[in-house]
């Protein structure tokens, strides 16, 4: 008759298994991570150039934008609390745009986050909404995604646009006075956004030259 395991040994083989067990899944994890890890990272890339390609021809430049960043700590004038990033665009090695996260902290239902894109020569190329909550069907329209628009977009009249054109005094919606056009009935997601492109248009244009020299830390 086979003698009964006492409760000690039994304690041990189990745990001993289930410790090959986690050694086991851990090394699978791994292994599948290592082997992933690149064809992630260069998904991610291509999303995020998708993206930038919207707000600025890639014909217009020459370099490898995401690779000629600069990473930023907190800047209130962008409204990123934990910093972000700013791309710089050239072409024969001449400055050609940057292109900035931004965020807008006073949205309907919170933050707006947004990529703008800037010509070395002040003007706005281009700007995306890149994340917010804002009321679907009503707020929303900030997001070309969204916006019923899509022969002209709202968020199609900053093209062009820059600090001294229009004046500073302009940068608003038109309810407010300004020269930015908006839904009735649906005016906070367009006044934050209007306000958070206008500040990033005054930041680049006194950061300018500082931005396309630095190297990124």
């Amino acid at each position: 008759m086979t003698k009964p395991q006492s409760p000690l040994r039994l304690s041990l083989q189990t745990a001993a298994v289930m410790m090959l067990f986690t050694l086991v899944f851990t090394a699978v994890m791994a292994g599948t991570y290592k082997a992933t890890q690149n064809t992630i990272a260069a998904s991610a890339e291509a999303e995020k150039l998708q993206l930038i390609n919207q707000i600025l021809p890639p014909q217009s430049y020459d370099n490898k934008l995401l690779q000629d960043a600069l990473t930023l700590g907190p800047t209130p004038e962008l409204g990123l609390d934990q910093g972000g990033h700013i791309w710089r665009a050239r072409k024969d090695g001449q400055p050609v745009a940057v292109v900035l996260e931004a965020v807008a902290p006073d949205g309907y239902s919170g933050k707006i986050r947004l990529v703008i894109a800037i010509l070395a020569d002040g003007k706005v190329s281009g700007v995306r909404i890149t994340e917010h909550r804002e009321t679907p069907g009503l707020g929303d329209y900030i997001d070309p995604k969204k916006d019923r628009n899509k022969q002209q977009p709202w968020i199609a009249q900053f093209s062009g646009k820059s600090a001294s054109s229009p004046g500073a005094e302009h940068w608003k919606v038109k309810k407010d006075g300004g020269d930015f056009a908006y839904m009735t009935g649906a005016t906070i997601s367009p006044r934050a956004v209007v306000a958070a492109v206008a500040r990033a248009v005054r930041y680049e244009q006194a950061q300018r030259e500082a931005l396309y020299a630095r190297t990124s830390p």
